[in-house]
Formats: structure tokens, sequence, C-alpha cells
């Protein structure tokens, strides 16, 4: 019985170490530890407490709480505001059910979304862009969410049925904001009004989206047999590799006319979107093709003796090993690529960066205040590299990525 015991006390886990042992193991674990932590302290301390005073007492916002709903979405006509409504209140529908079923990360997701809406909605602060129908909006959207949980538990809702609906989602987001030529329900709007965060996020989601399949099938390319394949996989990956990403943007904005027919034109917006797909399908494909050699080849021999085709063998076996040995390389292009998509300002589209350069050159008092609106924009965009940054280290541990096998 004794020894029982014992083997019990010994493959106890240990208790989780409480705060002051976090700050003796970490900040006063050795003489050079505990001499850094009580010179950079105070130095801390005064800059948290300068940063928050500047934020709150000293700087001026004007600039960005005066012209929220441009920052958002641009020029779009305030009249037809219910399209981007509709297509953000059908994502977060989706959303919403894809936590019911699956739970796990899209729960995080999910109730960070619903206490961000939740937190608008209640905010007491008076201002023209928050006034009650927009309350209401944000309030729906919350209830959206938690209606698309209740759709996702239920049996009868199959995960086939949801990823259908994410994909369908994107094509009638897209379709909503274009609307129809000589429609008055939803008449055309052309994406010169479009702008912000919108257009931010239609370029990275729509190049993340898209670059994937595409850097995909230039690494098994680049890895076939077939010369002509093998070529010119090569070549895409190595030139497009061989330039910034602003030369692409100039090329598909620019050059791209001069090879199409004098009638025909390519919206400048799906050019851009063009450009920064195809640089970051470039980058994917080496990434993936690191993952297809690091699978062992007795791996593919296995699948063959068992009678795998190649074709089997390529999409059941070495796909699935290499795509998660490189997924969290693959996931800071993206984040990369969230962030490059500011270039797109110097094409003369107007993303969230360019629409803080137009709101700065809108009024002589504003070009005093370039710190209040370059920093705003850059939390944003912190946020959301942070977010995807955080995703990526959830589905890591889910898949088992960081422990050895």
């Amino acid at each position: 019985m004794s020894s029982a015991q014992v083997t019990e006390e010994v493959i106890r886990p240990p208790q989780p170490p409480g705060p002051v042992k976090w700050v003796q193991d970490n900040l006063f674990n050795n003489w050079f530890n505990s001499l850094l932590t009580v010179i950079l302290l105070p130095v801390v301390f005064f800059a948290l407490v300068n940063v928050i005073l500047w934020v709150f007492t000293t700087a001026d916002w004007r600039p960005v709480t005066k012209f929220p709903m441009l920052f958002a979405v641009g020029q779009y006509p305030r009249e037809e505001l219910w399209r981007v409504g509709v297509g953000l209140s059908s994502i977060i529908l989706m959303l919403g059910a894809s936590w019911g079923k699956w739970g796990g990360l899209l729960r995080s997701i999910s109730i960070a979304t619903g206490i961000f809406f939740a937190f608008f909605t209640v905010l007491p602060v008076q201002h023209p862009a928050l006034d009650l129908s927009m309350r209401l909006y944000l309030g729906l959207n919350v209830l959206l969410l938690l209606f698309g949980n209740w759709i996702g538990q239920k049996k009868t809702v199959k995960g086939s049925y949801i990823v259908i609906g994410w994909a369908i989602v994107p094509f009638m987001f897209v379709f909503l904001l274009t609307g129809l030529e000589g429609s008055e329900f939803i008449p055309s709007v052309a994406t010169t009004f479009w702008g912000g965060l919108l257009v931010t996020f239609l370029l990275s989601a729509g190049g993340i989206i898209l670059s994937f399949p595409i850097g995909l099938l230039l690494a098994l390319g680049r890895r076939s047999t077939l010369p002509v394949v093998k070529v010119f996989s090569t070549i895409m990956i190595e030139g497009i590799r061989g330039v910034p990403l602003i030369t692409i943007l100039f090329m598909f904005s620019i050059i791209l006319a001069l090879f199409l027919p004098a009638d025909s034109r390519i919206d400048r917006l799906v050019r851009a979107l063009m450009a920064v797909t195809f640089f970051s399908a470039a980058y994917t494909a080496e990434n993936v093709r690191g993952g297809l050699a690091a699978v062992p080849n007795g791996q593919i021999e296995a699948a063959k003796a068992v009678g795998m085709n190649g074709f089997q063998t390529m999409l059941f076996i070495v796909l699935p090993q290499a795509i998660r040995a490189v997924l969290p390389a693959i996931v800071g292009q993206f984040i990369a690529l969230f962030k490059d998509t500011t270039l797109v300002v110097i094409v003369g589209i107007n993303d969230l960066l360019g629409i803080g350069r137009s709101v700065i050159n809108s009024d002589p008092e504003f070009v005093q205040l370039q710190m209040e609106v370059y920093i705003f924009i850059a939390v944003i965009y912190w946020i959301f590299s942070y977010l995807m940054s955080l995703a990526s280290n959830r589905l890591e541990a889910a898949m088992g990525i960081r422990t050895r096998l």
C-alpha cells in the first residue's frame, strides 16, 4: 500500500506556479537577471505611464474619430452600406455555425468577435457613426453568432453543409459589393469607391485563399518528372521570387494592359489581387516544396505496397505530412501577405493606409497629426497579425506539431 502511495505521488503532475514563483524563476533567478530587473523595471514603468498619458490626454485623435466609416469602407456609397452589412452578417453567421460544429479554435475566435460587437453596442459614447441603427446592427450580429452556434450544434447539420456555406459566402459578398449594371435594387458600384479595411481584407483574404492552391500546384509541378511542367513551375517560382512585390504590382497594374486587346480591361482591384496572389503563391510553393522533401521515401514506398496509385499517395500520404511540417512557415507567409497589402496604395488603391494618407491630406490641421493616424493604422495591423499568429499557435498545438513523435 505504501509503495502504491509513493508511486501515485511521483506521477502526480506538479502544481502550476503562482505569480511569486514566476517572478522568482524569470526575473530574479540569478544576480545578473536581478540586476537587469531592478534597472529596467523603472524604465518600463515610466515609459508605459508616458504612453498611456499621451494616448488619453495629449494625442489628438480627431482624424480617426471624425471619419470612422471612411477608414472602414472608403468612399463606398453610404446609401448602399447595407450590402456590406449583409455580407458581414453572413460571415458572422457562418462563424457561429462553425463554432457550434467544431469548437476549439473557432470557439475562441467567435467569443472574441462577439465581445467586440457587444462592446461597441453598449459603448457609452455619442458619435454620428454609432447611432441607434448601428448599435442595433452590432447587437444583431451578436445574436446571429449565437444563432449560428445553435444551428451548428444540430446533429442534422453536417459539417459538409457548413463547408459549402463557407464556399458560397465569399462569392455572395463580392456580388453584393459589386452589384448589377442597370439594377435598381443593387446598382453597380465601381471598385474606385471601395477602400479602407474593406479593400485590405478583400486583398489579403483573396490572396491567401487563392495563393495556397496555386502555390501547391507550383510545388508539385516543380517536383514533376514532366520536363515542360517542371521548367514552367521553376521559372514561375524563381521569376516571381526574384523581384519585389512592388514590381509585380506595377507589372499587373500597368504592363499587363499592353498585352491585352484594346477593348478589354481588367478592373484595377482584380489586377492588384492577381499580383498579390501570384507573389504569395511563389513563396508558398517553396514552403510546400520543403515539406514535400521532408517526407521520407519509405512513406511513398509503403503506400505503393498497399496498392495506392501516384495520385492517392500524394493526396492522402505525402501532402498531409508535408503541409503539417511547414504549417508555421505558411502561416508566417500569410501574415506577411496581410501586411504587404499596404503596397497597393502605390498603384492608386485606397486600402487602409491609403485612406489614412487621404485623411491627413484633407485638412491642413491634420498634417500635424500624422503620428496619431499612423499609430492607429499600425495598431489595427498588429491586432490582426497577432490574432493570425495566435490562431496558428493554437492550430499547431492541436495538430501536435510541437511535440516530438
